[in-house]
This record gives structure tokens, sequence and C-alpha cells, in this order.
């Protein structure tokens, strides 16, 4: 059963960042989600996690985890493991 992994970068603003090195630049990103350059420049000036509505698309592009790049949108799933057994079966009550 696979492990959740903790997170790679120290914050979601450290993520970001990251994310717009692999893409280029803060105009390249921009134009990969579809805003302002002056947006990305926010985002990475105040630190913030990327917007929920851009995630997969970075993710996509970059390789860097929804789950770094926006934690609460996309949550490392702690106990996934035991989401992946089978379900118990209970006998019916008498």
């Amino acid at each position: 059963m696979p492990v959740p992994q903790a997170s790679t970068y120290a914050s979601p603003g450290e993520a970001l960042r990251k994310a717009v090195e692999r893409v280029g630049s803060q105009a390249a990103m921009a134009r990969l989600v579809g805003v302002a350059q002056p947006s990305v420049w926010r985002w990475l000036k105040q630190g913030q996690a990327l917007p929920g509505r851009h995630v997969l698309a970075v993710e996509k592009a970059t390789g860097i985890s929804r789950h770094d790049l926006n934690p609460v949108f996309y949550p490392h799933e702690v106990g996934a493991e035991a989401s992946s057994s089978p379900p118990v079966q209970l006998e019916p009550t008498r």
C-alpha cells in the first residue's frame, strides 16, 4: 500500500516559486493559467498558495504536486492506506 508522502516544499508559496522557475518566468506562468503577470507576482510576493482553479494545469505542466501547490483544496490524504482495504462485512443483528 502506498504511504502518503510529506510535502516536498516548505510552504505552498515555495512550491509556487518552484513552479514559476520550471515554466521559465512569471509571464509564462500567467499565460499558462490565463491571468495577467502582476497576479503571479502578487501570489509570489504574498507567499500564498496557487489559487485552486489553476492547480491542476500547473501540476500537469510542472510536475509539482497539487498537494504542495494548494494543500487547502488538495490536502495530503493521511488515512489513504485505510481506505484501500476491503470493507468489513458485519453480521446482521438479531
